[in-house]
């Protein structure tokens, strides 16, 4: 299963930005998806830091395995679970 997250929608809302993360990745777990796509857009780069700066947050890290940043399109980025 994979989650997809467009924050296009609210780029300049941070509180409703770190919201939306939080939903997805608890969704995720729930749900034990093997991935998630968080779409933060091209821009200027300032959503996508703000994105990773989350991921980054000690009791997010512990959700999931792995953060891929994807190099066809540096406007998402993958977040890998791993279940046993």
């Amino acid at each position: 299963m994979k989650l997809k997250l467009d924050l296009h929608d609210i780029y300049n809302r941070g509180q409703d930005i770190d919201a939306a993360l939080t939903d997805i990745m608890h969704e995720a777990v729930r749900t034990k998806a093997k991935v998630v796509e968080i779409i933060p857009g091209k821009g200027s780069g300032a959503l996508k830091k703000h994105v990773i700066r989350f991921l980054d947050q000690e009791e997010i890290k512990k959700l999931y395995h792995r953060v891929e940043k994807d190099s066809k399109n540096w406007g998402r980025v993958f977040v890998h679970f791993r279940w046993k």
